[in-house]
């Protein structure tokens, strides 16, 4: 979880900030459909990147003080491609959705619980591949995957108790 933190607090930043202009600005792809939707807004977007962000500084301050040496290292780059490609994948996904006519809310199991993961992990292996092969071993990849769908599923079930997300998933 230790790597992965900068990468899942963008989603729920993002859909607790989000609001105001969409980043498709409200236009339809050449099928006719809408690009992203409304639910995709420039102020979650940065909100969620930004919080991403913030949080890797902070994991970095807490692993320098601390010594934590046996947790994996994160620098500024890695957390920015984390953070960022978080919600990149979390675009791409909705963009894809929007294609096979899927509205906003409406479930897609596996893509929903992965999207900011393999969003995450194509931007890191484009610009940080070296960290990638020394700091992913099979057992972190493995408790990723694992652990995504079920801090996934918690988080989307809070979020709807708390209001900020009309559907539960």
């Amino acid at each position: 979880m230790w790597i992965m933190l900068p990468a899942y607090a963008p989603n729920s930043v993002a859909a607790y900030f989000g609001g105001g202009s969409p980043i498709d600005g409200g236009r339809n792809f050449r099928d006719g459909r809408r690009i992203f939707g409304d639910g995709k807004t420039w102020r979650g977007l940065l909100a969620g990147i930004s919080a991403g962000i913030i949080l890797g500084i902070i994991q970095i301050g807490i692993q320098a003080v601390a010594g934590l040496v046996f947790l994996p290292a994160l620098t500024i780059p890695v957390i920015v491609l984390l953070s960022a490609g978080a919600l990149l994948g979390d675009l791409a996904k909705s963009f894809f959705k929007r294609r096979i006519g899927k509205e906003k809310g409406e479930q897609w199991i596996i893509a929903d619980q992965y999207d900011f993961v393999a969003g995450a992990f194509i931007l890191l292996i484009i610009f940080q591949y070296e960290w990638v092969v020394t700091t992913l071993t099979w057992p972190i990849v493995f408790w990723i995957i694992v652990i995504t769908p079920l801090l996934h599923r918690l988080v989307n079930i809070i979020g709807y108790l708390a209001g900020v997300k009309d559907v539960p998933w």
